[in-house]
């Protein structure tokens, strides 16, 4: 079954990049990914776990994270305002 894993990985140059394409590239079950260096977003498709997809990144020693867009927008503070 294939799944989406997003990662965010600190990534500053193109050898950065080359790195995590090099990972990604040998690991099984993947079928496509893409790599924006300015998000510092990872994006993999495939037939893959996400504990595994992060393991293979985190070889490359750059920092990474499992990518929380939606807990991001969630916990933003609300304000309540009366109206009188």
């Amino acid at each position: 079954m294939s799944q989406i894993v997003e990662l965010k990985v600190g990534m500053s140059c193109q050898g950065c990049v080359g790195a995590v394409k090099r990972v990604l590239g040998k690991m099984e079950g993947v079928e496509s990914f893409d790599i924006d260096i300015e998000k510092q977003k990872v994006t993999v498709k495939g037939n893959v776990q996400p504990e595994a997809v992060f393991q293979t990144v985190s070889k490359t020693g750059k920092a990474t994270s499992f990518w929380q867009a939606e807990v991001e927008s969630e916990s933003k503070p609300t304000e309540t305002v009366a109206v009188a």
